[in-house]
């Protein structure tokens, strides 16, 4: 009689490379875990070198980066860290991407253009991701460029239970700031009581990157706390112009909420000295002191990430995290 093989007992082990480790490890401490001893450096040319510390033979392995300045080095180094996986026979290789780099550049707006968003998604399926993680893409369609499953994460729920609970008592409106989101204000109107809805209609010169020009706002304002939401800030250009036109249409006061804060030049600035009242954003990017100011809110996304990975993991369902609009 043979003897009955036991299946062996599946092993969840936390991966981080170097661009922002204060958020790994807020996601190890949720999930009850540490992450996993990395050597990871830069020869005097600039190449990457990684190795793991410890045998990763047969682990359900979570690795998670933030692409963040410099990105093209972060976004390397993460890909070197899955190789590395795939050639320690790692079992499954999930990608945790809280920002996913290059996720503006998703289509070809003029031709001899590259669909960069897509590259990004073939590198990491070539360098051995089974699945990628990740929070608030710019567009939904960038899931479909990965060839594996991907778990689109919201965090809407963190940014508007905060805002429900500190203005929640005020009449409020849901402003998007382009006719291109209205879907996501949808969204965070149901979750805010049905408030009601506007959107600035702007303008954008394809040829100059982080420009455009707010023209009006669509839908009345007049004596509402204005939730201005957007998936990221990059030079708070659009957000600030998209602030003055619903304060000039006779709103009451200004609040931004975004998932991603790049915080690009002079973004701080501008944010600083505009006539929005307070700006939410996440950690899902790390902001150094220097880029803090009085009028910013950072919430934790390690709940939502440690959670998708717990669910992941236990092949449980991510979408039911969202009441089913994942």
């Amino acid at each position: 009689m043979s003897a009955i093989r036991r299946k062996p007992k599946r092993h969840l082990m936390l991966f981080s490379g170097r661009a922002h480790p204060a958020l790994a490890q807020a996601v190890a401490e949720d999930l009850g875990t540490e992450i996993v001893p990395t050597q990871a450096y830069d020869f005097a040319n600039g190449e990457i070198y990684v190795r793991y510390e410890e045998s990763v033979r047969g682990c359900d392995a979570f690795v998670i980066q933030s692409h963040t300045e410099p990105i093209n080095e972060w976004i390397m180094e993460q890909l070197l860290m899955v190789d590395a996986l795939k050639r320690a026979s790692a079992k499954r290789i999930t990608v945790v991407l809280p920002f996913y780099g290059y996720a503006r550049q998703d289509k070809k707006h003029r031709g001899r253009e590259p669909i960069s968003a897509r590259l990004i998604a073939d590198l990491f399926r070539t360098a051995g991701a089974d699945r990628l993680i990740a929070v608030d893409l710019h567009t939904a369609q960038i899931q479909g460029f990965f060839d594996g499953p991907v778990d689109h994460l919201m965090a809407l729920p963190i940014l508007a239970d905060y805002v429900a609970a500190k203005y929640g008592d005020r009449k409020l409106a849901v402003v998007s700031p382009d006719a291109g989101r209205i879907k996501v204000a949808e969204q965070w109107s149901a979750r805010l009581g049905g408030a009601p809805l506007a959107f600035v209609h702007k303008t954008r010169d394809i040829t100059r990157p982080n420009e455009s020009v707010a023209n009006r706002v669509v839908g009345s304002v007049k004596g509402r706390i204005c939730i201005l939401v957007d998936d990221m800030i990059d030079t708070a250009g659009t957000i600030t112009k998209a602030a003055d036109a619903i304060m000039a249409q006779g709103a009451e006061g200004v609040v931004v909420a975004a998932t991603h804060a790049i915080l690009s030049g002079p973004a701080v600035d501008r944010l600083r000295t505009s006539t929005v009242k307070e700006v939410i954003v996440t950690d899902t990017l790390p902001i150094v002191p220097s880029r803090r100011f009085d009028k910013l809110t950072i919430l934790s996304i390690a709940p939502l990430l440690s959670r998708a990975i717990r669910e992941v993991f236990e092949d449980g369902s991510v979408t039911s995290m969202f009441d089913g609009h994942a």
